[in-house]
């Protein structure tokens, strides 16, 4: 099957740093391929994949020193390029949310776009009302719940290579993570609670955006003054398997309905339990006493952190292995383009492969 994977051009595939979106779509490729079938790739050119690659700019555009730069321009013309070339492929599947809307409508039915972020935002309910013929994916049912009528044509959760993450069985007293972006949703200032109120050491790996550095300077760093408190910026995938492997546990103290939480099946890949706050996917995700806890209060969260080190380690990965690596989303995907009613490719190159 010939299928064409459209990625934003804001990180490489895989990011070099954060990035969730482009993680997932670079897992997903490479499984694609291991798969049997023909992959190309549209990404920013410091990408790396083992598709096609088809490059849309220069370098990933968070990582660009040029001062003045236009995104958007940077996206169309990838897309131009694809509309140009969209004959050669079977499907696309467009991760850049709805740019691809007006360009590609003629070619709706035989499109896949998955759907990455949240989806309660003013003015969404018109567009997917005016551009109703492009089929959808969820990455959680939760995240559907503003656009219930949407065309949803059905919800692939992330998956993961796992050789990519090391499985760590003894982590001795350990510390506790908090792993992504320093932003009020993602609270940051609640880890830190719930670790003092514990008295178990944290550290925070988090990059931290412009559009986030006051909240960063005035509430977060008085906090890092503390000895329980390590800070340490913003780390990569070579970093990450260390780095959550030896911690007791993931804090996951979210404030905001999120579409699905990639940290938390990075750490379960680690063998890492989490605990996390019931909002957005988290039930969809985590196992209570399985994978970790799900928690409402920090109270409820400091008495997690004194238990969780009797879940056993192998069972987390064991679950991670089953429900969320990148061989299991790829076959998910799979099904859902041989059901898209414009898919042009014969049956058999929907087999799936052994």
């Amino acid at each position: 099957m010939k299928i064409a994977q459209i990625a934003p051009l804001y990180e490489a595939v895989p990011p070099k740093l954060y990035g969730g979106t482009e993680r997932v779509v670079a897992h997903l490729t490479d499984a694609l391929v291991e798969l049997g079938h023909e992959v190309t790739l549209f990404a920013s050119a410091d990408s790396h994949t083992s598709a096609h690659l088809v490059p849309g700019s220069e370098q990933a555009l968070r990582l660009d020193p040029t001062p003045l730069k236009s995104d958007i321009a940077s996206h169309l013309s990838m897309l131009h390029e694809l509309r140009e070339r969209a004959d050669e492929f079977d499907v696309l599947h467009f991760h850049v949310d709805l740019l691809q809307f007006p360009l590609f409508e003629p070619l709706a039915e035989r499109t896949i776009t998955t759907l990455h972020g949240r989806l309660d935002l003013k003015g969404l309910p018109e567009i997917y009302r005016r551009w109703h013929r492009f089929p959808l994916v969820s990455i959680s049912h939760h995240q559907r719940t503003p656009l219930a009528f949407a065309n949803w044509h059905g919800t692939v959760y992330h998956g993961l290579h796992a050789s990519t993450y090391r499985f760590h069985e003894q982590v001795g007293d350990g510390y506790l993570a908090f792993l992504g972006r320093i932003s009020p949703e993602k609270r940051p200032d609640r880890a830190i609670a719930i670790a003092r109120q514990a008295g178990v050491p944290i550290k925070i790996a988090a990059k931290v955006d412009a559009a986030d550095r006051k909240y960063f300077e005035q509430e977060i760093r008085p906090l890092l003054d503390d000895p329980l408190v390590e800070f340490m910026g913003e780390i990569g995938d070579s970093e990450k398997s260390e780095f959550l492997g030896n911690a007791r546990a993931l804090l996951f103290p979210i404030d905001w309905p999120e579409p699905f939480g990639l940290v938390m099946i990075e750490a379960m890949a680690c063998g890492t339990p989490v605990i996390a706050w019931r909002c957005g996917s988290v039930p969809e995700v985590i196992e209570p006493d399985v994978t970790g806890y799900i928690v409402d209060s920090e109270a409820q969260a400091v008495e997690a952190v004194r238990k969780v080190m009797t879940l056993d380690r192998r069972r987390v990965r064991s679950v991670f292995e089953q429900r969320f690596s990148a061989t299991a989303m790829a076959r998910h995907y799979l099904e859902l383009y041989r059901q898209l009613p414009g898919a042009r490719s014969a049956e058999d190159d929907f087999k799936q492969t052994a």
